[in-house]
């Protein structure tokens, strides 16, 4: 039988979940956009390099994502069945498994600067720009980490505001920073990358302090406590192997795929280099309320499968869909719409400027796509427990098509560039009816609380 929902309620429950989150995917990308904008004013090589060495951080922000996801397909579950206690022990889980990841990207960014930036570009002043930055944000991966993961939980026990002004306050502090020692302002040395590093590294600092200010102060719901980051209870690790390490593994898979995309393009030449760290900003801007539809899909859908009411979550998971095709196609019209902006302000050279129109339209298609797969796999499925399934189809689509034949296209049938980031970016496509079919079989729904 149909679940009825009354439709006022119901928007004004995504609401209260989508628009917090949306806010904070859009402070996110704003931090980002904000480096791209001033180093886009010094020039194509600072802009370059430090998105380049921005791909290290990409990575493990997909794994801290991945291993935040793969704990809220538990967290909702149990937050549906009010369990606070197996929230608490999977927290200190996943902040730990944080740690360790952002320890070792920390130690290969700061010890190996160089052949990490070679792997996404061979050409030595873009490189020289990416080794100075890298090496100071290295510094903040532990700090990111730990924030990120705490964050993430509290969203998915429905506290979600806080994430919100922990990110605004660290994007004010990042904007300000960047600001002045990208251009020298106030007297401060002009130190260009090395002053978006710098930038960055002070509003991770800013975070962490408050995220500890939060969760010592203000939060009497899920409490972090030390003996939990020792857990070792077999049961919830076998859970925690079975749910949460296959997303973690999705989006590392993504992850990579995304960041061998860009060394891809990254041999291309600088002009294609500047145009994708321009589109790739963009894409993130139009796809900040289309993740926060993804996030409220998993903790509404989620917290119902806890609850037992299996055709509420199913009503959740019809309506959501719908709302992410509008979503999407309100995206893609952002995608269009800042595109003439962007070539008023950008400092590029004509061969760039033309790279990043012919990005923007393919982008343009990408994002409605990406919105509803975003939904179905990143909502959905994993809501229900299926997150094997994400991994396979993600993993196939993006690296046994997309990345293969698009670099076979690039450097060995030497076709035209714009070609090659069609192919490039053709996963979400393919991804489609494969997502659908599994959607519609239901096979994603089942309640996994102990």
């Amino acid at each position: 039988m149909k679940t009825e929902l009354n439709s006022r309620q119901f928007y004004r429950t995504v609401a209260v979940l989508v628009l917090p989150i949306a806010l904070q995917n859009l402070i996110n990308v704003g931090v980002t956009s904000a480096d791209v904008i001033m180093l886009g004013r010094v020039g194509e090589n600072a802009l370059s390099g430090v998105s380049l060495a921005n791909q290290v951080y990409f990575i493990l922000s997909l794994i801290y994502f991945g291993l935040t996801s793969g704990a809220a397909v538990l967290t909702a579950q149990y937050w549906g069945k009010q369990d606070v206690r197996t929230i608490e022990r999977i927290l200190g889980i996943s902040l730990r498994v944080g740690i360790y990841a952002g320890l070792l990207f920390t130690v290969v960014a700061w010890l190996f600067p160089v052949p990490v930036m070679k792997i996404f570009t061979n050409e030595p002043t873009v490189i020289a720009e990416g080794v100075k930055y890298l090496k100071i944000v290295s510094c903040s991966y532990v700090l990111s980490g730990i924030t990120c993961v705490y964050l993430s939980i509290m969203r998915s026990v429905e506290r979600v505001i806080v994430a919100t002004v922990v990110y605004l306050i660290s994007l004010i502090v990042n904007v300000v920073i960047n600001a002045i020692l990208i251009f020298g302002l106030l007297g401060a040395p002009q130190l260009g990358s090395q002053g978006a590093a710098v930038g960055t590294l002070v509003a991770r600092c800013t975070e962490i302090l408050l995220v500890i200010i939060y969760a010592r102060k203000f939060n009497d719901t899920v409490k972090v406590r030390f003996r939990d980051l020792l857990e070792r209870s077999p049961q919830l690790m076998s859970d925690f192997r079975v749910y949460a390490v296959p997303v973690l593994l999705n989006e590392l898979a993504w992850g990579l795929g995304m960041a061998m995309i860009s060394a891809i393009v990254g041999h291309l030449g600088s002009a294609a280099v500047a145009a994708h760290s321009v589109t790739q900003v963009s894409r993130q801007l139009a796809m900040v309320v289309g993740f926060g539809v993804a996030s409220a899909t998993a903790i509404l859908c989620g917290k119902a499968i806890g609850e037992r009411k299996e055709e509420l979550a199913k009503e959740y998971a019809r309506r959501l869909t719908r709302l992410s095709i509008v979503v999407g196609v309100c995206g893609s019209c952002v995608i269009l719409a800042v595109l003439p902006l962007l070539h008023r302000v950008m400092n590029l050279t004509p061969q760039a400027r033309s790279y990043l129109t012919v990005m923007f339209f393919i982008m343009a298609y990408f994002v409605i796509f990406q919105t509803l797969n975003s939904t179905w796999i990143v909502g959905v499925f994993r809501s229900g427990g299926d997150t094997r399934f994400g991994l396979i189809l993600d993993s196939a689509a993006l690296w046994g098509v997309s990345i293969c034949v698009g670099a076979f296209s690039a450097f060995v049938l030497k076709i035209p560039m714009p070609w090659v980031y069609m192919i490039l970016c053709a996963d979400e496509v393919i991804k489609m009816p494969f997502s659908w079919k599994r959607y519609r079989s239901y096979r994603w729904l089942k309640n996994i609380t102990r």
